[in-house]
C-alpha cells in the first residue's frame, strides 16, 4: 500500500504524468477511485500529486499507530534522506509556481480516500524544508505560500 498526497487549490494544477528517472512530481486529476478524498477539502480543484517514485511513498510521512503518530528520530541512512529532501525541495516548487495564497494538503494511505483527517494543522511552506517535517498519515495541513 502506498502513501497518496492530495492538493486542494482555487485553480488546477498542471497536470504531469510520472516519468521514472525524471525529477519531476507527477499531478493527476482524481480518478473514480479516489474521488471521495475531494469530501475533505474546501477548496475545489483537488488533484493527487505524486513523488519521484510515482506514487507519495517518498515523500517523509509518519503512520498512525493507535490513533497517535509516533515521535520521529532522524535516521542515518543517506539515500533516503537525500530522495525525501529532493521531494520536499520539489513539493515546495509546485505550490510555490501554483499563485495560490493557501494549498490544502492530505495525507492518506492508498485506499482510505473516505477516511477524515485525524489532525488539521496551519504551516507555512517553508515548513516543509525542514529535515524533521513528516506527513502525518490523515493529516490535514493549510499551507501558507508567502509572497503570493
Amino acid at each position: 500500500m502506498c502513501f497518496m498526497l492530495y492538493a486542494g487549490t482555487t485553480n488546477p494544477l498542471a497536470r504531469r504524468e510520472w516519468q521514472r528517472d525524471v525529477p519531476l512530481l507527477a499531478v493527476a486529476s482524481l480518478s473514480e477511485r479516489d474521488s471521495a478524498v475531494k469530501g475533505h477539502f474546501r477548496n475545489p480543484e483537488v488533484q493527487y500529486i505524486g513523488s519521484t517514485c510515482g506514487c507519495g511513498c517518498a515523500f517523509p510521512s509518519l503512520n498512525l499507530h493507535g490513533g497517535d503518530w509516533p515521535i520521529f528520530r532522524i535516521e542515518e541512512d543517506a539515500e533516503r534522506d537525500a530522495d525525501e529532501r529532493d521531494n520536499r525541495e520539489l513539493l515546495v516548487a509546485l505550490l510555490r509556481e501554483s499563485g495560490e495564497r493557501v494549498i490544502e494538503l492530505y495525507g492518506i494511505w492508498a485506499g482510505n480516500f473516505a477516511k477524515p483527517p485525524q489532525v488539521v494543522e496551519e504551516i507555512s511552506l517553508e515548513r516543509i524544508l525542514d529535515a524533521d517535517f513528516r506527513f502525518k498519515e490523515q493529516g490535514f495541513y493549510r499551507v501558507s505560500v508567502a509572497g503570493q
